[in-house]
């Protein structure tokens, strides 16, 4: 079950990469993950004890662009 973060905070959630772009929740292959995903690299950072780790080096790797599904 995917943890739920306030909406107001992950307005300001970005991603540590280059592009700075916005987190999505879930991942790309698992929209209830307890992760966030950025629309940019399609990393994926992990959210431990209800605090998402936005470290590169913790981040799985993205193959691109996170999808939009909705």
């Amino acid at each position: 079950m995917a943890v739920q973060l306030d909406p107001q905070l992950l307005e300001i959630l970005a991603c540590p990469c280059a592009a700075h772009a916005p987190l999505r929740p879930g991942t790309a292959d698992e929209p209830g993950a307890d992760a966030l995903t950025c629309a940019s690299c399609g990393r994926s950072f992990p959210i431990t004890d209800g605090i998402p780790v936005l470290l590169l080096d913790e981040a799985l790797p993205g193959t691109g662009p996170a999808r939009d599904d909705g």
